[in-house]
């Protein structure tokens, strides 16, 4: 069914102006000059656009829902002073973080940000996938070239997921908890995963930038997570029973990402504090696994440098950096 796109475009302005009431389908013709089924048409394709449009017999259309569609125009405009101020979008990306690496770092903007509505090839800690469904999720990576030492840049990682706990809180008015090291969780379920990777000069071997990668699921259903993902995975939509705008959301990630980039690294105490208090992992039993090794313990902590500290069932204790093991929940995800 081929339909005029102005046709479209001037339906849709009508139904969009005519907020909650019914407009009839002899008022729509009458108004733009063409025929009924000319109307009902264009109506069918802006459905198949992922528009909701309810339709009751002599009353006429009236439009119920919009799709979540981000644009590159409405993600240029963010206002920020740094992270952001340059944002490229993409339709379909292997990875966000992969597009920061194949753009030249001499010629990369400090602070660019790439967005991606889909991701064939999203990953996180350890090698592991990221399921990236298209119109779903926020997926989003920034790099950044921070002046500071190497031990101080392994901070990021913990400071990154406070501050994605900021922007979702500013968002939706709900503040997620952070599965340590770097998850960010509702109704002890995975909301978001956060994947910081540092970038070395080839021949100097010096730190070249950092890039932080994020994927929130924003409007998945169970569906859409697969039998072995839904038990332990969430999305907005199904913790607060609708999803945020993903542009507002992305926006808001942006900013708190900008504000992450001032304060890093003096304001190591302020983040280290609010990750102590957002952190679920502690105080619960956990199963560590290194390697083929796995150890049961009970997480006691978060140390000065946010390493997680655990109890082992002998009774020693131990303080574990993120980088070196996965830390699963014996009962639950978190």
């Amino acid at each position: 069914m081929i339909v005029n796109y102005n046709l479209k475009e001037d339906i849709l302005q009508l139904l969009k102006a005519g907020k909650d009431t019914y407009l009839s389908g002899q008022r729509i013709s009458a108004q733009l000059g063409v025929s009924r089924a000319a109307v009902w048409k264009a109506v069918e394709a802006l459905r198949k656009d992922g528009y909701g449009i309810d339709s009751r017999s002599n009353c006429g259309y009236r439009l119920v829902r919009v799709p979540d569609v981000m644009t590159q125009e409405a993600l240029s405009d963010i206002g920020t002073r740094q992270v952001g101020r340059k944002v490229l979008y993409y339709d379909r990306l292997d990875s966000t973080n992969n597009e920061i690496k194949r753009l030249s770092i001499d010629q990369v903007e400090n602070g660019l940000a790439v967005i991606a509505d889909c991701q064939t090839g999203g990953r996180g800690r350890r090698g592991r996938s990221f399921l990236s469904p298209a119109g779903k999720g926020l997926y989003l990576s920034v790099l950044m070239q921070p002046h500071c030492s190497v031990e101080e840049l392994s901070m990021l990682t913990a400071w990154s997921a406070v501050a994605l706990c900021r922007a979702v809180e500013r968002a939706c008015g709900v503040r997620p908890g952070i599965k340590w090291p770097n998850d960010l969780v509702l109704n002890r379920k995975k909301l978001c995963g956060i994947l910081t990777e540092l970038e070395w000069e080839a021949e100097s071997g010096e730190f070249s930038c950092v890039i932080i990668g994020a994927g929130i699921n924003v409007s998945q259903d169970e569906a859409d997570f697969g039998p072995e993902v839904a038990p332990i995975a969430i999305s907005l939509a199904q913790a607060l029973g609708t999803a945020p705008d993903r542009t507002e959301l992305a926006a808001r990630v942006i900013r708190s990402l900008n504000a992450l980039y001032d304060d890093f690294p003096s304001q190591n105490a302020a983040y280290l504090e609010c990750f102590r208090r957002d952190c679920l992992t502690v105080g619960n039993p956990i199963k560590v696994i290194s390697g083929a090794e796995e150890r049961i313990g009970t997480a006691t902590g978060i140390s000065d440098d946010f390493g997680l500290t655990v109890r082992w069932e002998d009774g020693s204790t131990e303080t574990l950096t993120s980088g070196e093991v996965s830390v699963r929940g014996l009962y639950d995800y978190v």
